[in-house]
């Protein structure tokens, strides 16, 4: 081959790899005009984040009041200022840590303030980012840990069985109200749920509505939730939530304090709950009556059915205080949806824990020991080492559903209620 013929052909190569090249060049450009590379970072300035917080809420001259503080973060600032350090020093993930510069991460209150908007406001997850200054990934894992910690620093003693001093105040109150050995009202909510895996919607679904999660819960006039069961499907009515329902545990296994209380002239050993129509007519269950026959009948009735409210305010004010237990269920997983209502609950009885002798209505003063007033008693000194056996439990459980018993009862109480209120009909 000829040295111009060589030339010629280079020339021809240099030409067509020119073309190839600018084509390639002029793909890529186009293709990130019309689809731009994500950035993996985003400067959100979190220290201003964390100054801007500080002034609006905390420090000594803030932007907003306290009322406006117990709005938004449905606690007053002691309550809160309490968990954020509790957190701060249990919990590794709410500590302010630095980076690999030095620079200082995200402050607990900033974490902690992120998980509550979450549940009090139920938003979406990055409506914190514009002010809190974290993105969505970092407020859900906010959340995450903030429920599962509250649950395990506080649980056991704001989700706690009543004990005796406390079965002994409700008893107290209960018998102000006419109902003697009543310990408070119980009743079950559903929560949609969104999310719900195609393949568990039929178990979770009733009828044409949406999936739904129910709770079972026991409440008092002052609102605290003394107890709660959270995860049966939706497709369950209440009788078939109270038989998977652990409610009943203590005392069929002989572990629950021993009550015992006079009405009508007759004692009684087993307190009861208030209830709807729908519960099954045992002796721990008190109904209204349907359809009341004369004034005592309907006096009861006007009474139970008002002091039965209280389990529904309960409700009431937990989806109020919380919105993400009101609208539906966005987390696939259903044990973070449970870790979140029972969260929701201790944070709920913590409120009413710092709050309720600015609203109690019922002053248990007159009930002092020993002076004999009180026809309803706790034994304080009961044991839970008792051994229990087979055949006990089937005794005290037929106890528990004796029909002719909780007849009797009613009936005294029916009574009880006309001699306390009758005068003021």
């Amino acid at each position: 081959m000829s040295s111009s013929s060589s030339d010629e052909l280079e020339e021809r190569l240099e030409e067509v790899f020119d073309d190839i090249l600018e084509d390639t060049y002029n793909n890529i450009v186009e293709s990130h005009h019309n689809n731009p590379v994500r950035r993996l970072y985003i400067e959100r300035d979190r220290e201003t984040g964390h100054e801007r917080l500080w002034n609006d809420y905390f420090c000594e001259n803030s932007t907003f009041p306290p009322n406006l503080f117990r709005r938004r973060f449905r606690m007053n600032k002691d309550l809160f200022m309490h968990i954020v350090h509790r957190l701060s020093e249990d919990v590794p993930f709410f500590r302010q840590s630095r980076d690999a510069t030095g620079r200082p991460g995200l402050s607990p209150l900033q974490k902690c303030t992120a998980a509550i908007r979450l549940l009090a406001y139920g938003s979406a997850a990055d409506a914190v980012d514009e002010y809190l200054r974290l993105g969505e990934s970092t407020a859900l894992l906010c959340l995450h840990k903030f429920t599962e910690n509250i649950i395990r620093l506080f649980g056991d003693e704001y989700l706690r069985r009543p004990t005796p001093e406390d079965l002994q105040r409700l008893l107290d109150i209960g018998e102000i109200r006419g109902f003697p050995g009543m310990v408070g009202s119980i009743d079950c909510m559903h929560w949609e749920w969104k999310n719900c895996p195609t393949s568990w919607k039929g178990q979770y679904t009733r009828g044409s509505g949406k999936p739904t999660i129910v709770l079972e819960a026991v409440a008092s006039q002052d609102l605290w939730i003394w107890h709660a069961f959270f995860g049966s499907p939706g497709t369950l009515n209440d009788i078939n939530v109270l038989d998977r329902s652990p409610v009943f545990d203590d005392i069929l296994q002989g572990r629950a304090p021993r009550v015992q209380y006079v009405v009508n002239g007759h004692q009684y050993d087993l307190a009861y709950y208030l209830t709807d129509g729908i519960y099954p007519k045992w002796l721990t269950f008190i109904q209204s009556i349907s359809l009341p026959q004369g004034p005592k009948a309907e006096l009861f009735a006007k009474c139970q059915e008002a002091a039965r409210k209280d389990v529904e305010r309960a409700f009431g004010v937990l989806q109020a205080r919380f919105a993400i237990v009101k609208n539906p269920a966005l987390t696939l997983d259903k044990t973070k949806v449970g870790k979140i209502m029972r969260a929701c609950i201790i944070l709920h009885n913590m409120i009413i824990e710092y709050e309720r002798d600015g609203y109690t209505q019922y002053n248990i003063s007159e009930f002092e020991e020993g002076d004999g007033s009180r026809s309803s008693q706790v034994d304080m000194s009961y044991s839970t080492e008792t051994p229990t056996n087979l055949d006990n439990m089937v005794g005290i459980r037929t106890h528990v559903r004796d029909r002719r018993i909780h007849e009797q009862l009613k009936n005294d109480l029916i009574e009880n209620v006309w001699n306390k209120f009758g005068d003021q009909n």
